[in-house]
């Protein structure tokens, strides 16, 4: 397709393209495909932006207009080269609980619902997705959109605003992405054909197959087969790579026991080993993957007491649910694994909920209406929650994010880098993404490592994080460069989805 040049005008020009990625599954690899088609139209010199209509999921960001938006689409943003903005996300889901949701609307709280309160809500958010999708198009030469979970959940499309909800009432070409490292993937892709109606599947242009390892030509006669029973061929089979990893949006890939990334061997004589507990209700868990990236440092997703008992580290993430998190805490033992692990001076660390619960006190007559709570008791602060959350972005002299309810309304604690507070080995801040600075890591690993009487651990002093987020992006759209046909894919955002009459049916 051909860059547009000079100020957009909707009276003077067509608009933009658009395709939709979906998936089969969640965590099939649909955000990192945005993410790569971003970045490599990016590079063509073609003006492209993200969209996801609506997502559901407790990993945020603060935007520059002052909202919160999914951190995958912040992650696209970055791609395309451009500032994280609450129109490339305009709905936002974030659980509480198994049943409600915050409801967040061109980046701010309206409503906490039940999945049967949204159909009342469903025709206004429709409208909020049709005009910031069509002003994108106004704006950019091409709009990638994301898709949520999977379109062959059938018993959500009449509500549907993400997957063919959005492709039908927009008119739009659709690629369905699946992760073929989980096995069955030819069966879901058809499968997920098979179960739209004959309006819906007629939108659906094409697969790509994401994550395969091995001999591509023993896939081939499947993927020959798939396009003669679907009547649509696959345009790319993009190859497992170990080096996508970070920003990792989706609870499914937060796994307890689960190592975050890809360690590195240590650059002294001693690996650091860190525990970041995995909350029920976990919110920004990437906020460890900084950690992660340095030498020697492992860290791990843990559930169990018995996973601190010979732990360095312990790092305690963001949560939706505070004080609901604080109590399966105690429930499960880890409120008590940790108190014996500062016991023995070794480090805490608390992020935003995670600080929260480390607190004496917690007054919440906001998210979980509980009222007053007992903290852990680690650092000597009580937290107040506000009805009105704290959105906020830092750029200096250290980057980061605020998204809270809770606020500090006492601490008598040692001040920590003007972003928290400290008590000996135990660490609190309300920031997200503080340990994304290099030099901030750098010491307090130095400092955790004293603490943990790890003597033979070394800090490395050449790992950039937001350097290795780039690699990340630059990776996945060399990717796509070399194993997607990128004519075909230009082709759909050009010309909209092919005719395709083959309406794909239940094998018998």
């Amino acid at each position: 397709m051909t860059p547009r040049h000079g100020s957009p005008s909707p009276d003077s020009q067509s608009p933009g393209g658009v395709l939709l990625v979906a998936g089969t599954t969640s965590d099939a690899g649909k955000s990192m495909v945005v993410a790569g088609l971003c970045r490599l139209l990016a590079r063509k010199g073609i003006r492209v932006a993200p969209f996801k209509a609506q997502n559901m999921s407790n990993n945020s960001a603060v935007t520059v207009d002052g909202g919160e938006i999914g951190r995958a689409q912040a992650m696209q943003a970055r791609a395309a080269g451009l500032a994280p903005h609450t129109r490339f996300n305009p709905i936002l889901l974030k659980p509480g609980s198994d049943r409600t949701s915050q409801l967040v609307v061109r980046g701010r709280v309206t409503h906490s619902l039940t999945a049967r309160d949204y159909i009342t809500h469903r025709d206004r958010l429709a409208a909020v997705v049709a005009e910031e999708l069509a002003q994108l198009r106004a704006d950019f030469d091409a709009v990638i959109c994301e898709g949520a979970g999977s379109p062959a959940e059938i018993n959500l499309r009449t509500t549907d605003l993400v997957n063919m909800g959005l492709a039908r009432s927009a008119d739009l070409p659709v690629i369905v992405v699946g992760d073929i490292d989980r096995g069955g993937l030819l069966a879901h892709l058809y499968g997920t054909v098979a179960v739209l109606d004959a309006e819906d599947q007629r939108l659906i242009a094409g697969f790509v197959v994401n994550k395969f390892r091995g001999d591509p030509s023993l896939l081939a006669p499947g993927l020959t087969q798939l396009e003669a029973l679907s009547g649509r061929p696959t345009y790319g089979v993009i190859p497992y790579a170990d080096g996508l990893w970070l920003d990792a949006e989706d609870s499914v890939s937060v796994v307890a026991h689960r190592v975050v990334g890809e360690p590195q061997p240590p650059r002294g004589q001693e690996w650091l080993r860190v525990a970041a507990i995995r909350l029920p209700r976990i919110s920004n868990s990437t906020d460890v993957e900084a950690l992660a990236c340095e030498p020697g440092v492992l860290v791990r997703w843990v559930t169990d007491p018995a996973d601190l008992v010979d732990v360095d580290v312990v790092v305690i993430p963001g949560s939706k649910a505070t004080v609901a998190d604080l109590d399966w805490l105690r429930r499960s033992g880890l409120a008590q694994a940790l108190h014996e692990h500062a016991a023995r001076g070794l480090p805490v660390l608390g992020v935003c909920g995670g600080f929260q619960m480390l607190c004496s006190r917690i007054d919440d007559p906001v998210e979980s209406r509980a009222g007053a709570v007992a903290g852990l008791d680690l650092l000597d602060a009580d937290i107040v929650f506000a009805a009105d959350k704290t959105l906020c972005r830092h750029e200096e002299p250290l980057c980061g994010y605020e998204i809270h309810h809770g606020q500090v309304s006492r601490a008598d604690e040692e001040e920590w880098l003007g972003i928290g507070v400290r008590r000996g080995a135990v660490y609190g801040t309300h920031w997200h993404g503080v340990l994304d600075n290099d030099d901030v890591r750098r010491a307090w690993l130095a400092e955790a490592a004293a603490a943990a009487g790890r003597g033979g651990f070394v800090v490395a002093d050449d790992v950039d994080v937001s350097a290795l987020r780039d690699a990340q992006l630059d990776l996945m759209a060399d990717l796509l460069t070399s194993h997607l046909d990128l004519d075909a894919v230009l082709a759909l955002l050009e010309d909209g989805a092919p005719a395709r009459p083959t309406v794909v049916t239940a094998l018998r």
